[in-house]
């Protein structure tokens, strides 16, 4: 019997994902951007919700618009062009440094 391998959203990611940050605070929770802002993608590890793919880690993009509470954020993929949407508390504006 073999095993199958896990897939799931969060496989291979657990160095990627270590928890370096330590715990949110509101401000960050409700940190506002505004429309054409660039932004980086900075996965927050402990808050699961609005979580985008681990492949856009470290990834720079431009905020499109304001869906709920989240955002959707163009990013670039080798020479496409991919549209996330993310949680505001992964996404840290450029040039930004903490």
């Amino acid at each position: 019997m073999v095993n199958k391998k896990a897939k799931g959203k969060r496989a291979k990611t657990r160095h990627k994902l270590k928890r370096k940050t330590g715990k949110a605070t509101i401000t960050e929770l409700l940190r506002p951007f505004t429309i054409g802002a660039k932004v980086q993608v900075n996965i927050r590890p402990e808050m699961h919700g609005g979580m985008p793919p681990a492949v856009y880690q470290g990834s720079f993009g431009i905020v499109k618009e304001k869906q709920g509470s989240a955002y959707k954020v163009d990013l670039k993929k080798g020479k496409l062009s991919k549209t996330v949407i993310v949680q505001g508390i992964h996404l840290k504006e450029q040039g930004v440094l903490k």
